[in-house]
């Protein structure tokens, strides 16, 4: 674990893949044919917390959904890239926005499409429930699966190595006189 703690400590931008990973994978379809998304709220706060502590958020996503638009836009997340067949092309745009080395980057994912990232990245892990090649290919699982807490999972563990998580948390534990 010491040697995930290490990388985790110099990541600088985590991306998430959207369905599996912020979501549990499951295609939801109204009687229009609208698209729906579940999204697990301690996910999200995870995310908010980590940018709170400096850490770039982006997702990108082979699909394309307006409830992926929304969710991103009200936990702050600034890059988001949807419709994105070929992971690389975001990612390299990214590295380039953001003025980071591939090194500074861990990427969360949970099937195929997502490996030519993980490939390249820092830190590369997969969800509990992911594809066995994706594990395969990954420097740490997550304890809980896509859309059930992998997210909030990545976010701690990153925060834990950067030294930002007890400060995160120490305001949700101070008492003051009511």
């Amino acid at each position: 674990m010491q040697d995930i703690l290490a990388k985790a400590a110099h990541i600088k931008l985590v991306i998430f893949d959207v369905d599996g990973v912020l979501t549990d994978g499951s295609l939801y379809y109204d009687a229009t044919g609208s698209e729906l998304k579940v999204f697990h709220s301690r996910d999200g706060h995870g995310m908010k917390m980590l940018q709170n502590t400096g850490v770039e958020v982006a997702v990108i996503t082979a699909r394309t959904s307006e409830a992926v638009t929304r969710r991103m836009a009200g936990l702050g997340v600034k890059h988001v890239y949807q419709g994105q067949q070929d992971k690389l092309v975001a990612f390299k745009g990214l590295l380039a926005t953001l003025d980071l080395a591939a090194s500074q980057v861990a990427y969360v994912g949970d099937d195929v499409i997502d490996l030519p990232v993980m490939l390249r990245v820092g830190l590369a892990i997969a969800v509990q429930d992911a594809h066995a090649l994706v594990k395969h290919h990954s420097h740490w699982q997550t304890p809980c699966p896509g859309g059930r807490g992998a997210a909030r999972d990545v976010c701690e563990l990153v925060m834990e190595a950067q030294h930002t998580l007890e400060p995160q948390l120490r305001g949700y534990l101070a008492l003051e006189p009511l």
